[in-house]
Parts: structure tokens; C-alpha cells; sequence
């Protein structure tokens, strides 16, 4: 079935146009230069080149070595699976919701792709002093709470290679000392939970478990609070709350796969 045409709006902005056109051809084409696009969108090069830092900033597109460009994190996630991100957001919201009003901390999900987190779903705290929401945001897999989870359930040697030079699939501005990430993975494995003490924003600690499908760790969630509130006598609690919603949630995706539930 043929569907309807579409009409270009009234008022174009060239350069959203652009922008958008450069994003679909990373993602179906691959990597690009600055004049390679250039030469598609009939611009100038520092026009291209203005266009791309644009969409390196906002993450749907990296830079390489070579300085050819391809598909950012957001991208990448689109890629992943989104269906996927939708179903686990859905199923998690009431959760957060749960854990804000026992805690009265903000909380969030995230999901991991190669070697950055992205939180798919933060649900705020009523405090006047709290952690904003961090949903749609992107940062390294081995500053986050979640990152370190996810990380966790991995085999060393796929760590390895995730952040090895020739086969990392995000380019990272402060690559990790691989062996601290290994003993702090080792740590999230013996535990069951990570803390995060400052280590993605400083003066914000975060406590989180890992969400499980199958036996595999799809996600992460997390509560997040200013430094000065957290009290790690109360760390147990934190936890317990976490692994009680985590539970719930993983419920919640077995009910949906047993009748077959899709997005």
C-alpha cells in the first residue's frame, strides 16, 4: 500500500533539513566525511562541517581517528532497539514512582549500548534540593551507576574488547584505567548493587541493582540524591527498596512476554 504524500512545510529551516538529512544517511549509509556531505546537501564545507559538530554535541553522531563521522549514541540506540527501550520504560515508570515515594529520591532506568548509558525513563524527587531529571541524557558507561551494572554482567574479556582502540563502538573523552573498571566490576558482581560517589557529577551519589530478562541484565535502576543527604547507614535500605522495584519490574516483562504483550 502506497501512503500519502507528503508536503514540505510551508516555512523549511535549511538547516534543521540538513541536519536531519545528514542523521539519515550515517544511520543507512555509514561513515561520512566533511565532503562527502558536502557534496549531498550541495553546502559549503564549513557549513557540513558546522552541521556535524552539531550533531556530535547532541549525540547522534562521533568523530573517528580518521575525522570520517558515523552514527552517534542516539542513533545507535534507535538502531538497538526501540521497541525494546519503549517496553522497558512502560514497565518501569510505576516502579520509579514507588521508589521516589519510599525514598523521596529521584530515580531512573537505563539501558546500556556499547559503551555509553542512556537514562530512558527519571522520575524526580518533591525535595526543593534534588537531582533534576537525566531522561533522554547519554554519558559513559563506566561514570554511571547503571553503566556499571550493566558492565558487570558482561565477561571481562568482552569489557576488554568494548573498550579496546580498534573496537569501541563510542569514542570516550577520558577512556577508563581498565583495571580499577575491573575491580570495581568485580565489586558490583560480589554486591549485587553499585554505589556512585560523584563519579559521573560531583556531589550527586547514586545507589543501583540491575533489572534482568531472561537472566540477562537489560537495565539499570537507580536512585539519585545530592551528597549531602546521602547517609550510607541507610544503604541497605536503599538497596532493598531497589531490588524490591527491580523484582516487581521483572515481573511486570514476564507478564507481558507470557501474553504476548509487544509495542
Amino acid at each position: 500500500m502506497v501512503g500519502p504524500q507528503k508536503t514540505p512545510p510551508t516555512y523549511a529551516v535549511a538547516s534543521v533539513d540538513h541536519a536531519l538529512r545528514i542523521a539519515t544517511m550515517l544511520q543507512l549509509e555509514g561513515a561520512l566525511t566533511v565532503a562527502d556531505v558536502a557534496e549531498r546537501l550541495g553546502v559549503a564545507r564549513s557549513t557540513a562541517h558546522r552541521l556535524l559538530q552539531m550533531l556530535v554535541y547532541r549525540d547522534f553522531a562521533v568523530q573517528d581517528a580518521d575525522r570520517s563521522y558515523r552514527v552517534g549514541p542516539v542513533l545507535e540506540l534507535a538502531a538497538h532497539s526501540q521497541s525494546a527501550a519503549s517496553r522497558l520504560r512502560a514497565a518501569a515508570l510505576p516502579h520509579l514512582r514507588r521508589v521516589v515515594e519510599l525514598l523521596g529520591e529521584s530515580a531512573n532506568l537505563s539501558i546500556r549500548t556499547g559503551t555509553t548509558v542512556r537514562f530512558v525513563a527519571s522520575v524526580e524527587s518533591e525535595r526543593t534540593l534534588r537531582v533534576g531529571s537525566r531522561e533522554g541524557m547519554v554519558f559513559p558507561a563506566h561514570s554511571t551507576t547503571a553503566g556499571l551494572l550493566l558492565l558487570a554482567d558482561l565477561p571481562a574479556a568482552e569489557v576488554d574488547r568494548l573498550y579496546s582502540t580498534e573496537r569501541s563502538t563510542e569514542r570516550v573523552s577520558a577512556p577508563p584505567d581498565l583495571r580499577r573498571l575491573h575491580t570495581d566490576l568485580a565489586k558490583v558482581r560480589r554486591n549485587g548493587f553499585a554505589v556512585n560517589d560523584s563519579r559521573s557529577e560531583r556531589g550527586v551519589i547514586a545507589v543501583g541493582v540491575p533489572v534482568r530478562d531472561d537472566g540477562l541484565a537489560v537495565a539499570g535502576i537507580s536512585v539519585s540524591m545530592p551528597g549531602v543527604r546521602y547517609d550510607k547507614h541507610a544503604l541497605p535500605q536503599y538497596v532493598a527498596t531497589l531490588q524490591a522495584a527491580a523484582a516487581a519490574m521483572e515481573r511486570d516483562l514476564a507478564l507481558h512476554k507470557q501474553w504476548g504483550v509487544t509495542d
